[in-house]
């Protein structure tokens, strides 16, 4: 597995504000929005393409477009719709799948209860768009069912991470096709598995904790 933190002034900055538990709910999701497009730029450096002729208004030349399959973008609900249309504003002609998963709150282990995705994802690459890396079960147990589906290029791209959880995916994917692209890596995760310093719980963060 290889981790890359992105590391630039711009992302600096809106991970500060994104930090800061004064920043309101709307300001939120337009930061990790705003965000998530610089980190899928890093991520996408090594996206699929090809070669195509096409005519500017001077003369023909080559240039490149992605490749097919198109790339996948999948979100873990709830939180990662926060980051699909930054996603989807980079790449508008990658599709889009779904994965439903919550964590057990007393065992902390990930359990998918929704799905909504091709059942043959052979020679996709997929972009997995989750904003906190902490644990590493809810992104080892996604990652996991992309490459039984066949995917053999899975970025995952995550706002913030702990160093147990990148260890977490480091033993339990190892071998596996799987990059992870991040703002940074935190300090450690407390005795509630959350992120230190960290930026709290982000999809109450982005949508408010009503249900």
């Amino acid at each position: 597995m290889r981790i890359h933190v992105v590391d630039h002034p711009l992302v600096a900055h809106k991970l500060t504000t994104l930090r800061d538990k004064r920043t309101d709910s709307p300001t939120f999701r337009r930061l990790a929005d705003e965000l998530v497009t610089l980190l899928a730029y890093e991520a996408t450096r090594d996206v699929r393409t090809e070669q195509v002729d096409i005519e500017t208004p001077v003369t023909a030349t080559t240039g490149v477009r992605l490749s097919h399959p198109r790339p996948l973008v999948v979100p873990i609900l709830r939180a990662g719709l926060g980051m699909l249309e930054g996603m989807v504003r980079l790449l508008p002609t990658a599709e889009v799948g779904f994965m439903g998963m919550v964590r057990n709150e007393e065992t902390y282990e990930a359990h998918t209860y929704a799905t909504r995705m091709p059942d043959d994802l052979s020679g996709r690459q997929v972009y997995v768009v989750d904003p906190m890396l902490a644990t590493g079960g809810t992104l080892v147990a996604a990652i996991r069912e992309l490459i039984k589906r066949g995917a053999d290029d899975v970025t995952a791209i995550c706002l913030l991470a702990a160093p147990e959880g990148v260890e977490v995916m480091e033993k339990e994917l190892a071998g596996s096709p799987v990059t992870v692209v991040t703002a940074a890596v935190d300090e450690r995760l407390n005795e509630d598995r959350y992120i230190v310093p960290g930026l709290g719980d982000a999809g109450d963060r982005m949508y408010g904790t009503a249900g």
